[in-house]
């Protein structure tokens, strides 16, 4: 909660988020309405090119949702956050740090804005 963005990454388990993961969401019902207008991203890896990257991620962007938080998609490469597959390579690397400073920009821009 004390954070301005959350960037989350999971491995994609059966299409969906591993169930640490979702442990961890079913558990930030406590945060109920402290995450609102935070910035919120997420990335995953697997060892399938169809093995449910994107539905993964839109898992773990919905949860983000859910809590009124704001999402900052990747345009530049995977629609909806990087995927790896297997281990991170170089393509899958840039594409979470240019992820990163998307994030931190737009959280610079809000907290500039609400001033």
């Amino acid at each position: 909660k004390d954070a301005d963005g959350i960037i989350i990454g999971s491995p994609t388990h059966y299409g969906s988020m591993a169930s640490q993961i979702k442990q961890l969401f079913e558990e930030s019902r406590k945060l109920q309405r402290q995450l609102v207008g935070k910035v919120g991203a997420a990335f995953t890896s697997s060892h399938w090119v169809g093995g449910g990257n994107e539905t993964t991620i839109m898992d773990i962007l919905r949860a983000f949702l859910i809590h009124g938080m704001i999402v900052q998609g990747e345009a530049t490469g995977d629609h909806y956050g990087p995927v790896a597959l297997y281990a991170p390579d170089e393509r899958s690397s840039n594409q979470c740090e240019i992820l990163g400073q998307k994030v931190a920009r737009l959280v610079k821009k809000l907290k500039e804005e609400g001033k």
